[in-house]
């Protein structure tokens, strides 16, 4: 294990020396784009998941296939690295917990855990006093009537588990059929959240290190298609120093180490409440490839390897737009407007095939004014 103060007092202790390896739990493009990061900054890394061709597969110094439940796998995997990460939270808290046996696990699996689970992830943030939704705790029938008349509103009932991209969510209206509804979700646990009247969404990304330096990214406007993120613009004209004195609250009460992602509903009295949490890199802060001084992956890196933390600055405003299967099913997209605009950055994930709502790639487009950018962005995503 090389988790040394090797390189002088220019480094904290406990960074890890150049050409120790970072282990990633998954395959998909935040861990390409992770990878990418940490071999930038002169480390192997190690990809663990289940299917062996991901986007990050093919971008790794090695890679390990095996399900979450394989702890001869994961030992294997953990035997090779220094110091593991993960790319997305819906990894069974057991293997999270063996991991940690081994090697270091960054943001620890209590914190995944939490984050895993909307019922501890609300219920950790209504206790440390952080605004939210009115939301009540589901785990039956009688639970659900209960609770719709209580919140007397209209609603989204959401699984506790495993839901993304909208999946998993119901909306319900007071005196809907609520055993139709909760038979349909398919769960035992569930919450079921106010619907909010709000401006736009929004997210705030927070890094936190080794030794507990906070840094957050300019909070960035998102919009959404069908569940799934469609477009982020960076430098919304709300005040954003409010969420980034929530985001350091957030992974300082959490005690990250590496990415907390604070989805924001921002109130049109300039208010905002959260959402959810993810703590990882997030489709939102893509654009940080090309906007920021450091992006979000390589400080993902650099917290987790206990380096100091990069510059947040932001060097230019920026749309990103998320490229889905859907735009395939017409086929071959026309490449060219995306590849001859100087300010415009093509990242296509490799991914083999096409299906509707499958993130595919991103583009992003920088510049100064911010309407300008986005009409730009939906002139060239319609030539597509």
């Amino acid at each position: 294990m090389r988790l040394k103060h090797s390189l002088g007092p220019a480094l904290p202790l406990g960074s890890l020396i150049p050409g120790s390896c970072i282990g990633i739990l998954g395959s998909g493009q935040l861990g390409q784009m992770m990878a990418q990061a940490a071999q930038k900054l002169g480390y192997c890394v190690c990809i663990f998941d289940r299917t062996p061709d991901g986007p990050a597969a093919g971008v790794a110094n090695e890679m390990i296939t095996g399900s979450f439940d394989d702890y001869e796998a994961l030992r294997r995997f953990a035997r090779k690295v220094d110091v593991i990460t993960l790319e997305f939270e819906n990894i069974p808290i057991t293997a999270l917990r063996e991991l940690s046996l081994l090697k270091p696990v960054y943001p620890k699996p209590e914190v995944i855990h939490i984050c895993q689970d909307r019922i501890l992830e609300k219920e950790f943030l209504r206790s440390h006093g952080f605004p939210l939704a009115p939301f009540e705790v589901i785990t039956s029938k009688k639970d659900l009537e209960k609770a719709l008349c209580s919140l007397n509103a209209p609603c989204i009932l959401k699984t506790a588990t495993l839901g993304y991209d909208g999946k998993g969510q119901i909306p319900l209206q007071p005196g809907d059929d609520c055993a139709a509804a909760w038979d349909s979700l398919k769960t035992t646990r569930a919450v079921l959240e106010k619907k909010i009247s709000f401006v736009t969404e929004a997210s705030i990304i927070t890094a936190r290190s080794l030794q507990g330096e906070v840094l957050s990214f300019p909070m960035q406007e998102n919009y959404h298609r069908n569940g799934i993120l469609d477009i982020t613009i960076t430098s919304p004209s709300c005040s954003r120093k409010a969420a980034e004195t929530v985001g350091k609250a957030i992974a300082e009460s959490l005690g990250v180490v590496g990415l907390i992602t604070v989805e924001l509903f921002l109130l049109g009295d300039g208010t905002f409440l959260i959402n959810e949490l993810a703590p990882r890199p997030h489709n939102s802060g893509h654009h940080t490839l090309e906007s920021s001084q450091t992006s979000q992956f390589e400080q993902a890196i650099r917290a987790v390897a206990g380096l100091p933390l990069g510059s947040t600055e932001l060097l230019s405003e920026a749309v990103m737009v998320n490229l889905l299967g859907d735009l395939w099913q017409r086929g071959e997209p026309h490449w060219e407007p995306l590849l001859t605009d100087p300010h415009l950055h093509l990242h296509l994930y490799g991914k083999k095939e096409a299906k509707p709502g499958r993130k595919m790639g991103h583009f992003t487009l920088l510049g100064h004014d911010r309407e300008e950018l986005l009409s730009t962005a939906k002139r060239v995503f319609d030539k597509l």
